[in-house]
């Protein structure tokens, strides 16, 4: 099975955002095209940066040195033109965009406020009691609204602000021990609050601060691992420290499909892909290189492929370490392909196997198993296509079209530890630890038909 496309590679340390590409390398900021790749911009910060991030529209992009408390903002349009904000001995931990790109959120030290700086009116804002958790702050998709998770007098509540003011649409508490995160729907009409991991439970809040519905699969320990909205707004998918996934639908709140993730998978009707490593083999010419189309160029480096398996099929597992914090149980990840019809989980105790579902049918569609574990999956924002990293030097592709394995063309060692597609999924960045690779993908005209 295949796709049809070209694959280009290019090393280069780059960031990009819809045409340009940003790349920090200690204090220094380049900008560049992200067809050509030739140098735009560059810029000199005041120290090594942590942190970058575009602003929606591409015209502004700020640089955080959380170290010195620091933020510099410049500008695409006005490349003199710049930006210090300096938070001083509040200090700094965390540094975002509005939606607008015209504000700077920043999160002192010890989460004891968020100050929001006006890019326009220079004028500067001040939220509260920001609670403690990963996912505290979430912006509609509209870019109309903030919500902020907060902890005043041990107990959690919900802001809700309007962000062309910044003023205070609704403020109320919610029915949590001890609220691990916060995520608006697609459709901005409601927003998902869900409890720590030590009880079970998820609240469905309206833009108005109306509880719509309160769910919890079971009352023993462990609950909520993760949690991930079909981009219809239609389904709610949550996946649990039992191993499970449950959908939700947005009529009546309730569990509509669970979906298991078996030791053993006995059902015929899925398709099971399995990772098998090859190595290139010698011939009567005295050596046999990989034919066109499969992954791989280097010499004397290993090269893999997929091969279909039938059931019944043993799914490699790990036995939690019950000493350790945070062990590895439970569904970590989970994703909803842009047309709504796939949903892949990553079993934390199955790590090397990805399983993808029919969402339409509610059924178990496909199972990949991967040689190494998986670090991390990312679906094309455009189709039903995606890519997945194992920390090796390949990176792997399915679509319903079949499965496809790539090897990083680099001389030395290119671990693929996390990646993340372009917004026209014509190509993505997969990052190792100290080096980027910028992967474009062509597709030829015989497979558009």
């Amino acid at each position: 099975a295949h796709f049809g496309e070209l694959f280009k590679f290019l090393m280069l340390n780059v960031f990009f955002h819809f045409v340009l590409q940003a790349t920090c390398v200690q204090y220094r900021l380049v900008i560049r095209d992200v067809h050509t790749l030739q140098v735009l911009q560059l810029y000199t910060c005041l120290d090594q940066v942590q942190y970058i991030e575009w602003s929606a529209d591409s015209l502004f992009i700020l640089c955080a040195m959380y170290k010195r408390g620091l933020v510099q903002v410049w500008s695409l349009e006005q490349p003199d033109w710049h930006c210090k904000i300096d938070e001083g001995s509040a200090g700094l931990v965390a540094s975002r965009w509005s939606p607008d790109g015209r504000h700077v959120l920043n999160t002192t030290e010890f989460h004891l406020r968020i100050t929001v700086w006006s890019l326009c009116t220079k004028s500067v804002s001040y939220i509260k009691y920001p609670k403690v958790c990963q996912h505290g702050m979430d912006f509609t998709k509209d870019g109309h609204y903030m919500a902020l998770a907060e902890r005043r007098d041990c107990k959690d509540y919900i802001s809700i602000f309007v962000c062309s003011e910044w003023q205070l649409l609704r403020h109320f508490d919610t029915e949590t021990q001890d609220l691990a995160g916060i995520e608006w729907s697609p459709n901005s009409c409601v927003l998902a609050v869900w409890d720590s991991c030590l009880e079970y439970k998820i609240l469905l809040y309206s833009l108005d601060g109306r509880l719509l519905s309160i769910y919890s699969a079971y009352e023993w320990s462990l609950g909520v691992k993760s949690v991930a909205w079909s981009p219809s707004s239609q389904f709610l998918a949550l996946g649990s420290y039992d191993e499970k996934v449950r959908i939700l639908n947005h009529v009546t709140w309730k569990k509509i499909a669970e979906f298991e993730h078996p030791p053993n998978i006995s059902n015929s009707k899925s398709v099971i892909y399995k990772e098998v490593d090859t190595r290139p083999t010698l011939g009567n010419d005295g050596l046999s290189l990989p034919p066109i189309g499969t992954a791989g160029c280097s010499l004397f480096s290993s090269h893999s492929k997929y091969e279909i398996c039938q059931p019944p099929v043993q799914v490699p597992a790990v036995k939690p370490d019950p000493d350790r914090a945070n062990p590895k149980l439970g569904v970590g990840l989970l994703a909803f392909s842009p047309d709504n019809r796939f949903l892949a989980t990553r079993n934390d105790n199955m790590p090397n196997t990805v399983w993808i579902w029919d969402v339409q049918k509610l059924s178990q569609f496909v199972v990949l198993e991967q040689v190494s574990a998986v670090r991390s999956f990312q679906w094309d924002p455009c189709r039903a296509r995606l890519a997945i990293c194992t920390g090796s030097n390949k990176v792997y592709l399915w679509s319903p079209s079949g499965c496809l394995s790539v090897q990083v063309p680099i001389e030395g060692s290119f671990q693929v530890l996390s990646l993340f597609w372009h917004f026209n999924g014509n190509s993505l960045v997969l990052l190792s630890k100290d080096q980027m690779c910028v992967c474009y993908l062509e597709t030829t005209e015989a497979s558009k038909h």
